[in-house]
């Protein structure tokens, strides 16, 4: 509201407001814009000296309530820092604070940057300021606040963690300012906030700024996804029909003879087709619906979307834009080495970016995708095709959004988009302040149901879930710090242990309940002769052990046909029990795997040629004859299958009467025992036996379950704790910690290496592993803790041999050993295996080869790598090499070699910010 709209009694109450808070009175008059209500209550409640979680949607405005805090700070002489999750948004942040704060009040520190690390703004990444918490760092000194953008991250299975580290181990005094998307458990989290930092306002706001339209691109339609009230209660009727309409006339693709009639049969209506690119982004462009980002999943998918608008022809931008799209790129790649350009496909982007198109995805040179970004908040950009991560908190919002697809692949598996994703992707369409409204286009294609859309979009449930969990590096950095004893209580403070306690509330009322029905049960098979419920317990021990009996049977004629199969030799005359293939055969090829079952290969007296597996036999088998074979015997060739099926009959060999019979559960002494017991006991005798014991099933049945969540209860109370402790256990018997709980001078090592691999790093420089290499080599074995293909399976990875594969087979033989640790000790892997599939990349660059010749290599290794990906592994060894040469001194063989390893590697595209 302007002050002109106001009442006099409104002017009145505003000016009343903003005198009793000065602090914001003076921010406004900075950001010179009125704050909407939720930004309003959560930056009085900093001013009053409170820690804030905001709670509300993409484009909102919440970073306005972190820019408070980083005034509060320059004001009243004090420090904050400013973390996110990834190096592009603190870029992007550092960018914004010092336009308006000016150089000399902001900081940087993303790991391999550092730009004014003692200002009283720094800007970082959440994993720095944790390093420093465990370091006990000076830069600490002062600090009053701390704003955790994107706070939501901490859901993140791989760097999550780190966000809850922060929070637990921030002096008291410092306020939290946590930003984060909408979550349906935001008073949850404020409520663990509130227990582990103190006062704490939890602000959510679900109203977007700029209202969001759902369509479905539907064919050549563009029609809206929901009809009637704003409640999307019900699909567009109209995209129901036009939807099935679709879907009958498409026939899927399929394989074999009967494809060309199934085609003929559905005419020119199958294989229905979306719109092409080219024809959405026009479409989008004639309805005044761009910038668009188009999300595709996939960072191939990406690039070839944007070659193939660009050999479309398509062209957003006109001349006077395009000459500014040059001079802006000109600026941001003047420092790439010239001869870089052509492996770099820069010619391609550029002219790309001139029409107005572009790609955005973590394989892009950092250079570029800056570029991008820039140009896109810029306007010059009016199409991008991204990947999720551009979803991760970087500022470009769009008019329109468009999802090609509603399945992604998550680094495991192919899955469907939850309705936070889809909520977060979606949430960059509309501007504020620019656009009246935004559009979500999701692209029909065969197999999307309209109303599994219509759920996405209409979903308001996104509960946060911690993803925390100690590991090697967090347990001597307590210890050291706090003690066992002191750092078991700061876990069990834990968002994560907060709700898995909250968890097992629902589960011990349904204990509570199921005892009081166990008392019922108890009572209705009372029997007047004695006690039924040794009686019902004497039933189902008969009842166990017949079926342990019967499994035991089964197991082990499984095992000893696995055996008889194994004692198989060429021509052995057999018989095939059962099933089509039933009757005599000859063993043609014995079939032995190495490390596996073995599946003869036979011809049948029918002719049939086949290998069979112990499943094709209920009993062990048995060698009723020998054929003399030929060396060759072609089970391909018809005449072959037929002589050896007539030498098969003529050998007089017949069939075997049926089997041996099976031990029965009557030998067995203590099923003897048992059913004895059971005829003795005096409720044998009882006239209403039979309905006794039906309620003494019932009794077992509750009591099992109960016990099964008992346990639950158990696993879950105290669980980090517990994996603490394991990892304590597994510490003191590697002389990481004393017996005593001090840490070591090996465990002071390890409170310095953060990486995925912590303990095996430690154990490769305790073990002297990598003394001896020249740099180049040290950086590629080094790589293997880093790096992580991102392909389904294992990929072949090409070494460099002598030192090196020594190295790598020593570092695996480590790990090897590592992981018998923790399955002994009952943890859940946390080393993950040494990669060695960028090994070989690294080495030559590390040796002073061009991009050119690196990624060529690669790629001829069957490691398609792109730049970008080159770029962020290579900064990734750089980070863990730095670490080493910390932890063990410039005069140490192998702190020198990481040194000369991190000097070679920081060279062209790699040293680009």
């Amino acid at each position: 509201m302007s002050s002109a709209s106001r009442s006099p009694a409104e002017a009145y109450a505003h000016s009343r407001r903003n005198a009793q808070r000065p602090k914001l009175t003076d921010f406004l008059s900075v950001i010179s814009f009125e704050l909407d209500p939720f930004q309003r209550q959560a930056c009085e409640a900093l001013e009053d000296g409170h820690g804030v979680l905001v709670c509300a949607p993409t484009g909102a405005g919440k970073t306005v309530v972190g820019e408070f805090a980083v005034h509060l700070a320059l004001t009243e002489g004090r420090k904050c820092f400013y973390t996110t999750p990834i190096k592009a948004l603190s870029n992007q942040k550092f960018a914004d604070l010092t336009a308006r704060y000016g150089a000399e009040n902001i900081g940087l520190l993303t790991g391999d940057t550092s730009v004014n690390g003692g200002a009283p703004v720094v800007v970082m990444t959440t994993e720095v300021l944790r390093n420093m918490l465990y370091s006990g760092s000076s830069t600490l000194d002062g600090l009053a606040y701390v704003v955790m953008d994107e706070v939501h991250y901490l859901a993140d299975r791989f760097r999550g963690p780190v966000w809850e580290e922060v929070i637990l181990h921030l002096p008291e005094h410092v306020q939290v300012v946590g930003l984060s998307a909408t979550v349906s458990n935001a008073e949850e989290f404020g409520e663990w906030l509130v227990a582990v930092r103190g006062d704490t306002t939890v602000v959510v706001d679900e109203h977007r700024p700029v209202p969001l339209w759902q369509h479905m691109l539907v064919g050549n339609q563009m029609l809206d996804l929901f009809e009637g009230d704003e409640t999307h209660a019900r699909i567009n009727s109209q995209v129901l029909r036009k939807t099935e309409e679709l879907a009958r006339y498409h026939v899927p693709f399929s394989r074999g003879r009967n494809r060309n009639a199934n085609n003929a049969r559905a005419g020119r209506n199958s294989g229905f087709k979306p719109p092409s690119r080219t024809d959405m982004i026009q479409r989008l462009d004639n309805a005044s619906l761009l910038p668009a980002i188009v999300f595709v999943f996939s960072r191939a998918g990406c690039d070839a979307a944007v070659a193939q608008t660009a050999r479309a022809g398509l062209r957003l931008n006109s001349p006077e834009e395009t000459e500014e799209v040059r001079r802006i790129i000109d600026e941001k790649t003047r420092d790439l080495p010239e001869s870089d350009l052509g492996v770099l496909g820069f010619w391609e982007w550029r002219e790309a970016l001139e029409r107005g198109i572009a790609s955005h995805h973590a394989g892009l040179l950092p250079a570029f995708k800056e570029t991008v970004e820039e140009l896109f908040v810029r306007g010059l950009v009016k199409v991008v095709f991204a990947t999720e991560t551009l979803a991760l908190g970087i500022n470009m919002p769009a008019r329109t959004v468009v999802l090609e697809k509603l399945v992604k692949y998550n680094g495991e598996a192919h899955v469907d988009l939850t309705p936070g994703e889809y909520t977060q992707l979606t949430g960059r369409a509309g501007r504020r302040g620019i656009d009246v409204e935004g559009h979500a286009v999701v692209v029909w294609q065969p197999g999307i149901d309209p109303k599994a859309v219509g759920g996405l979009a209409s979903t308001r449930t996104y509960p946060l879930r911690s993803s925390f969990r100690p590991g090697y590096n967090m347990a001597v950095n307590l210890v050291s710090q706090l003690g066992a004893e002191s750092a078991r209580e700061i876990l069990e403070q834990s968002f994560a242990q907060f709700q898995a306690d909250r968890s097992v509330v629902g589960l011990a009322r349904r204990i509570e309940r199921n005892k009081e029905a166990l008392e019922g049960y108890s009572e209705s098979m009372t029997c007047h002769l004695g006690d039924f419920t040794e009686y019902a317990s004497l039933r189902r021990r008969i009842g166990d052990r017949e079926k342990q009996l019967a499994k035991q049977n089964t197991n082990s004629r499984r095992i000893e046909t696995a055996k008889s199969l194994e004692r198989l030799r060429k021509g052995d005359v057999i018989a095939v029990p059962s099933g089509r293939r039933s009757g005599l055969a000859v063993v043609v090829d014995p079939g032995l795997e190495p490390m596996g079952e073995a599946k003869p290969l036979v011809v049948t007296e029918d002719r049939w040629s086949g290998r069979l597996t112990s499943a094709d036999f209920p009993s062990p088998v048995e060698v009723l004859g020998h054929i003399r074979l030929p060396k060759q015997v072609d089970v391909r060739s018809p005449r072959s299958r037929r002589d050896l099926a007539s030498t098969i009959r003529n050998t007089g060999i017949s069939l075997p009467s049926r089997g041996r019979r099976q031990t029965t559960a009557a030998d067995d002494p203590e099923l003897a025992t048992l059913r004895r017991a059971l005829r003795s006991h005096p409720c044998h005798g009882c006239d209403q036996r039979e309905d006794h014991a039906r309620w003494g099933e019932r009794y077992h049945r509750l009591l099992a379950e109960n016990q099964q969540l008992e346990r639950k209860v158990a696993a879950t109370t105290h669980s980090l704790a517990r994996q603490f402790d394991r990892i304590r256990a597994l510490l003191r018997e590697r002389g990481y910690l004393s017996e005593s709980e001090e840490v070591t001078a090996d465990g002071k090592r390890l409170t310095r290496l953060y990486s995925e691999s912590d303990l095996l790093a430690a154990e490769c420089i305790r073990g002297g592993v990598w003394k001896g290499l020249k740099p180049e080599e040290l950086a590629a074995v080094v790589s293997s803790l880093v790096y992580e293909a991102r392909r389904d399976g294992p990929v072949e990875a090409r070494l460099p041999q002598g030192p090196v594969a020594d190295a790598m087979l020593k570092t695996v033989r480590l790990w090897a050993e590592i992981e018998d640790d923790e399955r002994r000790h009952k943890l859940e892997r946390i080393t993950r295996q040494p990669d060695p599939g960028f090994a070989w990349p690294v080495y030559r660059w590390a040796r002073g080869e061009s991009l050119e010749k690196v990624l060529s290599a690669a790629e001829a290794g069957g490691n398609e790598l792109g730049a970008g990906d080159f770029v962020r592994w290579c900064r990734q060894v750089i980070d863990l090499l730095d670490q080493i040469r910390e932890v063990v001194g410039r005069q140490d063989a192998v702190g020198s070699a990481a040194a000369k390893a991190v000097d070679a590697l920081r060279r062209g595209v790699v040293a680009m910010m």
